[in-house]
Order: structure tokens, then sequence, then C-alpha cells
């Protein structure tokens, strides 16, 4: 039992010093001497397990070698981007009291497990770091600590293994000082993000309104966008597995799915079915052909470790975004539609930017600024490709909202011809109505009525010197009734129906009423009178207040002149009957009374202004406005 007991100590012994022997004291990173932060390059080893063959029962079988013999300032290689890496760090804590520090490994890992290497060379499970991209750990007085960390790089081009010490009491410090450095990025992102979500519930609105399919994929592409700008602002230089989802998986999905909104977007917006039909056919071709891209992209990326096929599915897809973007381009401004163009123009805004943010990866240019940072440009890209936007759906909606406003206009001018050929129906009707009444009136009661004044005359002229008043009444009230007739006959027909036909059965009337009178009467009319349309409403309204007036000339006024004048104004017409009488008594208007009122009233049935007044005798003023005369 003796003999036992030694041979279990002496292999305890002889594995401690195998184990002291592995790690010798300059190997030990005393955490009592760290205040803030200290890089731990030359303290770790690192395992790179290029076959994935490695385990937690034979890792530490495995060969660690010195990380300061890579370029460790230098990101992963794509070749080792799929392996596992496994860093050992050793601590130890001088202090006589309890310490806590973080250990952070570099950027960016999907997984990041801790272990402990135990005294008999065995590992336990120390922690995970995934989430927050470190780890804390925390070591005891005069503690010694030896910690592997696996690591499982992220699926993109720009990893690095840089482990680093943090103080538990500086990591909050350490991670401000770190965001820091990209504030001015960050608050460009911010800025463009809240952009895209005021699109979102700008074009949300306008599909609810308009319920047009458009809208919803440019919904689909803002919140892609939206979604890609405000994680890179939110996260900015943080770690963990999200960020490192973000960046090996998420960005890329995020990008090229809206792609695919756009393109479905750009085919319904331009109505490219209809409009451009090669057009059209390439963009169905390339959704399809983006969204194989993307599965075959998301199967490799988890289900196999093929990162450099991956990697090359990317830039594929990326190249195919580009090259179809630049035919978008150059057949739009071939088009030279104004809609389109708008699209085009903001492509190829977002095109040049992100030629220039690809340039400064490329040139790994480091970013001292804001102006030297990739995302930067990709965001003002993103930028110009909104503003575009808005131009064109605020010319389509400007478009659209003419076009329907002049379909309602010839809707509504189909709609007034109509009415207006109805119009035109009844009037004619009613003017042939009026010319066959005249046309009666002229033939039948216009030769009973001459009938009776020939046979008064007849009757006058037997009885000699002994005139029959009776007789004479007959002659008068004949002759004055086929007057009447032939001023009603006149007005009914629609031969008659122009201004100068009016103004010429106005003067005629004129001379032969004044005639013998002892009254002279003088006509003044314009050398080109107006070929104006007047109704026979308004030519026996005037014509019956010319009447009157004549008639209030001859009987009241004690004139000796009278004058009729026709002119012309720039809005409209003016018909003046001044005489040089007495004038008229407005204070004794019960002999003018009735007629005055009629006269008026005449006037104001047809839209005419009259006036009445004293100037050297009597004028009385008719006047009627003309539109464009």
């Amino acid at each position: 039992m003796l003999k036992r007991l030694f041979l279990i100590a002496l292999l305890v012994a002889l594995r401690l010093t195998a184990f002291c022997q592995q790690l010798p004291d300059s190997s030990y990173v005393d955490i009592a001497s760290i205040r803030d932060s200290a890089m731990l390059i030359k303290y770790t080893q690192v395992f790179i397990d290029s076959n994935n063959a490695a385990n937690t029962s034979n890792l530490l079988q495995q060969k660690f070698v010195p990380l300061a013999q890579f370029n460790y300032k230098s990101n992963i290689p794509p070749r080792l981007v799929s392996r596992y890496f496994y860093l050992q760090i050793a601590l130890y804590n001088s202090s006589s009291l309890a310490d806590t520090v973080s250990v952070f490994p570099g950027s960016m890992f999907d997984n990041i497990i801790f272990y402990d290497r135990t005294p008999d060379n065995r590992l336990q499970y120390a922690g995970d770091g995934s989430k927050y991209g470190f780890c804390d750990l925390s070591l005891a007085p005069n503690q010694k600590r030896v910690v592997i960390i696996k690591l499982d790089p992220c699926r993109h081009d720009y990893d690095y293994v840089r482990p680093q010490l943090i103080h538990f009491h500086y990591l909050n410090t350490y991670k401000s000082v770190v965001k820091s450095r990209t504030q001015d990025i960050r608050s460009v992102g911010f800025l463009l993000g809240g952009m895209l979500f005021i699109m979102v519930l700008f074009v949300t609105v306008n599909y609810f309104l308009t319920r047009k399919k458009e809208f919803l994929y440019y919904i689909g592409y803002a919140l892609c966008m939206f979604t890609l700008v405000f994680c890179y602002a939110y996260l900015g230089s943080s770690w963990g597995s999200f960020t490192s989802f973000l960046n090996g998986y998420l960005d890329v999905c995020l990008l090229i799915a809206g792609n695919v909104f756009y393109l479905a977007f750009c085919r319904h917006f331009l109505n490219t079915k209809t409009n451009y039909k090669l057009l059209d056919t390439v963009f169905r071709v390339e959704e399809w052909f983006l969204l194989a891209l993307l599965l075959a992209f998301t199967f490799i990326h988890y289900f196999t470790d093929w990162y450099m096929v991956e990697r090359m599915l990317e830039n594929l897809m990326k190249i195919i975004v580009l090259v179809i973007g630049i035919a978008f381009i150059v057949i739009a401004f071939k088009q030279k539609h104004r809609l389109i163009g708008y699209l085009a123009t903001g492509s190829a805004f977002a095109i040049v930017f992100s030629i220039i943010s690809l340039t400064i990866i490329l040139m790994k240019i480091p970013p001292k600024g804001i102006f030297y940072h990739a995302l930067f440009y990709h965001d003002i890209g993103l930028v110009f490709a909104l503003a575009f936007f808005l131009l064109g759906l605020t010319y389509k909606n400007r478009r659209e909202l003419v076009e329907r406003i002049q379909e309602q206009e010839s809707l509504k001018l189909d709609v007034k011809k109509k009415d207006f050929e109805n119009q035109i129906a009844i009037i004619k009707a009613q003017q042939e109505e009026r010319n066959r009444i005249s046309a009666d009136m002229h033939d039948d009661l216009g030769a009973g009525m001459t009938t009776i004044r020939l046979y008064s005359e007849l009757a006058k002229s037997r009885i000699g010197d002994k005139p029959i008043p009776e007789i004479e009444k007959i002659s008068s009230s004949a002759n004055e009734l086929l007057n009447k007739m032939n001023a009603i006959i006149w007005s009914m027909s629609s031969s008659n129906d122009s201004l100068g036909n009016m103004v010429a059965y106005i003067r005629s009337y004129s001379l032969e009423y004044f005639e013998n009178s002892g009254i002279n009467c003088h006509i003044s009319l314009p050398e080109n009178i107006p070929n104006i349309v007047v109704s026979g409403e308004i030519r026996r309204n005037v014509f019956l207040v010319v009447k009157e007036a004549l008639n209030n000339v001859l009987k009241h006024s004690g004139a000796t002149d009278v004058s009729i004048t026709l002119t012309k104004s720039p809005d409209g017409l003016k018909l003046e009957i001044q005489d040089n009488g007495k004038g008229i008594d407005f204070d004794k208007l019960r002999q003018f009374g009735n007629g005055l009122k009629n006269m008026k009233k005449r006037m104001e049935d047809v839209h005419i202004q009259f006036r009445i007044e004293n100037n050297n005798g009597t004028l009385v003023t008719l006047f009627r406005v003309i539109d464009n005369f």
C-alpha cells in the first residue's frame, strides 16, 4: 500500500515538474501590475487546428507555438478563417487581494470558449465569452492560472488575433474609448437610419393609400437597408456573437435581399413589363439568380467549412449587382425618360460611392477620420439613392395626378359636349319653330293687316272731305299693329341674330320714326362693327328700350336734335341716346315711371347695364360687358 502511494506521489510530482518546465515564470502575466490594459502577444501561445482534429481530450498534446512569431498585425488569412484557433495564456496574481481581469482575444469570433488547464494537464470549462467578445477571469491572491481560449473565427476577411488583458475596473472606460473612435461614422449611421425609418413609414402610408404592390417591395428594400445601417451604427466597434453574425452573414444577406426587393420595386414602379421589356427580363432573371446564389451562400456558410467558396459567391453576387446596376444606368439614359432617369441617377451615385468604399477597403486605408471610413461612403450613396427615389416618386405622383385630372376633365368635357349637343338640338328645334311662326305671321297675319290697312285707306279716299273717325282709327291701329308685328317677326327670325343686323334695324327704325317730326336724328356707328352673335331675346329687349327712349324724346323732351351713338370699348359695347331737350325731372317721374321701370327691367333680364341722366338734355346709356372682346 505504501509503495502504491509513493508511486502515485512520484507521478504527480513528475507531472507538476513537466508542467512547470513547460510554462516558466517568465510566461506568466502578473495581473496585479495591470492598471488599465496590456497586450498579451509575447505571453500567448497559439495552436491552429488546420485539420479540425483537436478536442478537449487531445488538445494539450498538440504543439502550441508563440503567437509573436506570426504577423499578428495582419488579419487571419482566408484559408484559415474556417479553422479553430487555440490560445494559451498564463496568468498570475501577485497581489494579496483577489482580482478580476477581462481577456479580449481579438475580433471577430462566432464563439469564444475559455478552459482552465489544471495541474494534472486536463481542461476544465471556465466560461463563454461569445456574447460579449471577452471573458472575466478571477484570480485569488498568489494564484497562478493557465487558460486555453478556443476561437471560432467569423466568416469574413477582417478577423484578427490580438489578445489583450483589460482590468475589470477599466473595462467600461476601454469600451467607451473604442466606441469614441467611431463616433462620427456612428452618428452618420444613426442619421441615415432615422431617414430610412421615416422612409419606411412614408412608403407604408403610400401603400395603404394606393394599394400599389411596388410600395411593398420598396418597404422590403428600405427595411433591409435600415436594419443594415442601424446595426452597424448601434454596434459600432463592439464585439460579440451578434456583431460576428452581422459581419459574417447578416450584412451580405440584407444587402442581397435588399437589392432583390429593389429590382422588384423598379419593375413595378417603371412598369417595365409594358414600357421596357428587355429590362424587365433582365431584372427578373437577376432576381431569381441572386436568390439562388443567396441560398447557396447560406448553405455553405452554415453546413460546410468552404470559406473560399463562400467568399467567391459573395463577391459574385456583388459583381452581378454592380454589373446590372451599370447596365440599368446605361439603358435608362438611352431611354431619355424622366422617371427612369431619376432612379438611374440615384443608382449611379450609389455605385460611385460604393466603388469609393470598396477602394478604401481594398487599399486598407486606416480610418483616421470620417472621410477615410468606407462605411461613410456607403451611407452617402444610400442618401443619394433615397433622394432621387423621392424625386422620382414626386414626379410620378404629379404625372399620375395630371393624368387623372385630364381623364376626369375629358369625362366632364364629354358630358358637357353631350349636354351642349342636346341644348343645341333643343335651341335648333326652338329656332325652327320660331322661324315657322314668324313665317306664318308674315304670310298670314301680315297679309291680313296689310289688307285691312289698304281697305281703310280706300274707304278714306272714297269718303272725300268728310272723314269718319272710326275709319281713321282703324287705319292708324292697323298701321301701328303692322309695325309691332314686323318687329316681333324680326326678333324671332334666327337669320337676324347678329350685332350688325340689330344695329341696321335700329338705325332704319330711328330715321323713319323721326321723319317729318321736326327732330333731327343723327346716328354714329363704328367703321367696323364686330361680328357678334346677338340672340333674339337680346335684340327684342334692346329694340324695345330704344323705341321707348325715342318715344320719350318725341313726346316729352321738347328736343330738336337727337343722336344715337354706338362705341366700342376694351371690355364691351356702349349705346348712347342723347337729346338736347329739357331733360328729365327725377322728382316728377309719374309720367315716365312705368316706362323707365320697364326699360331697366328689360336690360337687367339680358345682363345689360342701364343708366338715364341729365346731360344737356337727357342721356340714356346701355352698356354690355363682353368677355375677351
